[in-house]
């Protein structure tokens, strides 16, 4: 499960990716609009900032916006740069591996097997989704839900 800041990250990503075109959004206008409490936005965007991923500029024409094209900013990434690692378990981790203290034999462990399937199947959707997908996958997702009706 993401944390709600990385949940908050994500929604101020979004209505900064769709905002692209239009230059320097106000913090006050993203948390009004995605209903983010705005110190919890101030720290969550001071921290995309260090990361590079938005920049703002101060002063009475301020504001935030994305540094990368929505197209080239990850799901994936993002949710890393907030939360940590998309693996399950350590012992699955690409980039935080810590073997478990209770394993006897990583190499046939049925429960590392299985996260990391998960963890594979986890990365691969959102390393693939990029802000500039969103649409795309909201309406894919709508299809399949009313499919499944």
């Amino acid at each position: 499960m993401i944390s709600k800041k990385a949940k908050y990250a994500l929604k101020a990503l979004l209505y900064l990716a769709k905002q692209h075109d239009r230059g320097l959004v106000l913090i006050s206008e993203i948390a009004a609009a995605e209903r983010i409490p705005r110190k919890f936005l101030e720290a969550i965007l001071v921290d995309l900032k260090v990361q590079q991923i938005v920049q703002s500029t101060r002063g009475k024409n301020g504001g935030y916006t994305l540094v990368k094209d929505p197209a080239l900013i990850s799901v994936g990434n993002v949710i890393r740069m907030v939360d940590g690692p998309l693996a399950p378990v350590h012992c699955v981790s690409h980039l935080y591996y810590r073997k478990c203290e209770e394993c006897v034999d990583e190499a046939t462990c049925e429960i590392r097997l299985l996260m990391k399937r998960v963890r594979d199947a986890t990365c691969d959707i959102l390393d693939t989704t990029f802000l500039a997908d969103f649409s795309k996958v909201t309406a894919l997702v709508v299809e399949e839900e009313a499919n499944q009706i």
